[in-house]
Protein backbone atom coordinates (compact mmCIF):
# COMPACT_ATOMS: atom_id res chain seq x y z
CA UNK A 1 0.00 0.00 0.00
CA UNK A 2 1.15 3.57 -0.68
CA UNK A 3 1.02 5.74 2.44
CA UNK A 4 1.51 9.52 2.61
CA UNK A 5 3.06 10.60 5.91
CA UNK A 6 3.27 14.13 7.25
CA UNK A 7 4.45 15.77 10.45
CA UNK A 8 4.96 19.41 11.28
CA UNK A 9 8.04 18.68 13.40
CA UNK A 10 10.43 15.83 13.97
CA UNK A 11 9.39 15.17 17.57
CA UNK A 12 8.01 12.18 19.42
CA UNK A 13 7.37 9.31 17.02
CA UNK A 14 7.38 11.46 13.86
CA UNK A 15 10.62 10.02 12.51
CA UNK A 16 9.47 6.46 13.34
CA UNK A 17 6.21 6.49 11.37
CA UNK A 18 7.77 6.10 7.92
CA UNK A 19 10.22 3.33 8.89
CA UNK A 20 7.46 1.49 10.80
CA UNK A 21 5.25 1.57 7.70
CA UNK A 22 8.10 0.50 5.41
CA UNK A 23 8.90 -2.41 7.74
CA UNK A 24 5.31 -3.52 7.19
CA UNK A 25 5.87 -3.52 3.41
CA UNK A 26 4.26 -0.18 2.55
CA UNK A 27 5.66 2.47 0.23
CA UNK A 28 5.94 5.82 1.99
CA UNK A 29 5.87 9.39 0.66
CA UNK A 30 6.97 11.98 3.21
CA UNK A 31 5.68 15.52 3.68
CA UNK A 32 6.37 18.47 5.96
CA UNK A 33 9.25 18.30 8.43
CA UNK A 34 9.93 14.72 7.29
CA UNK A 35 10.78 15.87 3.75
CA UNK A 36 13.63 18.35 3.33
CA UNK A 37 12.53 21.49 1.54
CA UNK A 38 8.81 20.94 2.22
CA UNK A 39 6.71 23.43 4.15
CA UNK A 40 6.43 21.97 7.64
CA UNK A 41 3.48 23.92 9.07
CA UNK A 42 0.78 21.45 10.16
CA UNK A 43 -1.95 22.92 7.95
CA UNK A 44 0.16 22.73 4.79
CA UNK A 45 1.81 19.37 5.29
CA UNK A 46 -1.39 17.67 6.45
CA UNK A 47 -3.21 19.05 3.41
CA UNK A 48 -0.43 17.79 1.13
CA UNK A 49 -0.64 14.25 2.53
CA UNK A 50 -4.44 14.29 2.33
CA UNK A 51 -4.34 15.49 -1.28
CA UNK A 52 -2.02 12.60 -2.13
CA UNK A 53 -4.83 10.28 -1.02
CA UNK A 54 -7.67 11.92 -2.93
CA UNK A 55 -5.51 12.37 -6.03
CA UNK A 56 -4.62 8.67 -6.02
CA UNK A 57 -0.90 9.03 -5.32
CA UNK A 58 -1.42 7.33 -1.94
CA UNK A 59 -3.95 4.81 -0.72
CA UNK A 60 -4.02 6.21 2.80
CA UNK A 61 -2.18 8.75 4.93
CA UNK A 62 -0.87 9.29 8.42
CA UNK A 63 -0.75 12.92 9.52
CA UNK A 64 0.74 14.14 12.79
CA UNK A 65 1.24 17.28 14.80
CA UNK A 66 1.81 17.96 18.51
CA UNK A 67 -1.85 17.37 19.50
CA UNK A 68 -3.02 15.72 16.29
CA UNK A 69 -6.04 18.02 16.25
CA UNK A 70 -4.68 20.52 13.73
CA UNK A 71 -3.43 17.77 11.42
CA UNK A 72 -6.84 16.10 11.56
CA UNK A 73 -8.72 19.34 10.91
CA UNK A 74 -6.51 20.30 7.96
CA UNK A 75 -6.73 16.85 6.39
CA UNK A 76 -10.51 16.79 6.77
CA UNK A 77 -10.82 20.03 4.80
CA UNK A 78 -9.78 18.10 1.68
CA UNK A 79 -12.94 16.69 0.03
CA UNK A 80 -12.89 12.90 0.06
CA UNK A 81 -10.75 12.61 3.17
CA UNK A 82 -12.05 11.01 6.33
CA UNK A 83 -9.30 11.70 8.87
CA UNK A 84 -9.61 10.29 12.37
CA UNK A 85 -7.58 11.49 15.33
CA UNK A 86 -6.80 8.31 17.25
CA UNK A 87 -5.07 7.87 20.58
CA UNK A 88 -5.20 4.08 20.87
CA UNK A 89 -5.76 0.90 18.89
CA UNK A 90 -9.46 0.68 19.72
CA UNK A 91 -10.04 4.13 18.21
CA UNK A 92 -7.98 3.24 15.13
CA UNK A 93 -9.98 0.05 14.60
CA UNK A 94 -13.28 1.86 15.08
CA UNK A 95 -12.29 4.67 12.73
CA UNK A 96 -11.62 2.17 9.96
CA UNK A 97 -14.66 0.03 10.75
CA UNK A 98 -17.41 2.59 11.28
CA UNK A 99 -16.12 5.71 9.51
CA UNK A 100 -14.10 4.08 6.70
CA UNK A 101 -11.33 6.52 7.66
CA UNK A 102 -8.60 6.88 5.06
CA UNK A 103 -6.29 9.17 7.07
CA UNK A 104 -4.96 8.38 10.52
CA UNK A 105 -4.16 11.49 12.57
CA UNK A 106 -1.75 11.15 15.47
CA UNK A 107 -0.62 13.25 18.41
CA UNK A 108 3.16 13.49 18.61
CA UNK A 109 2.72 14.37 22.28
CA UNK A 110 0.71 11.28 23.23
CA UNK A 111 1.86 8.54 20.85
CA UNK A 112 4.69 6.31 22.05
CA UNK A 113 6.51 3.83 19.81
CA UNK A 114 4.63 0.80 21.24
CA UNK A 115 1.31 2.64 20.92
CA UNK A 116 2.15 3.60 17.32
CA UNK A 117 2.73 -0.06 16.48
CA UNK A 118 -0.54 -1.09 18.15
CA UNK A 119 -2.51 1.61 16.35
CA UNK A 120 -1.02 0.70 12.97
CA UNK A 121 -1.80 -2.98 13.61
CA UNK A 122 -5.44 -2.09 14.31
CA UNK A 123 -5.63 0.43 11.45
CA UNK A 124 -4.41 -1.99 8.80
CA UNK A 125 -6.37 -4.95 10.19
CA UNK A 126 -9.55 -2.90 10.22
CA UNK A 127 -12.00 -3.18 7.36
CA UNK A 128 -14.90 -0.83 6.62
CA UNK A 129 -18.16 -2.21 7.96
CA UNK A 130 -20.53 -3.63 5.34
CA UNK A 131 -23.51 -2.73 7.57
CA UNK A 132 -25.92 -0.52 5.57
CA UNK A 133 -26.30 1.91 8.48
CA UNK A 134 -22.54 2.38 8.72
CA UNK A 135 -22.26 2.82 4.94
CA UNK A 136 -25.10 5.36 5.01
CA UNK A 137 -23.24 7.37 7.65
CA UNK A 138 -20.06 7.42 5.55
CA UNK A 139 -22.04 8.46 2.47
CA UNK A 140 -23.82 11.18 4.42
CA UNK A 141 -20.51 12.60 5.64
CA UNK A 142 -19.41 12.86 1.99
CA UNK A 143 -22.54 14.86 1.24
CA UNK A 144 -22.14 17.35 4.09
Amino acid sequence: MRIAVSADEVAGVAAQIGPELEARGHTVELFGALAPGERADWAWCSEAAARAVVEGRADQAVVACWTGAGASIAANKVPGVRAALCTDAVMADGARKWADANVLALSLRLTSAPLLAEMLDAWFAGEPSPDPVDRANVEHVAEI
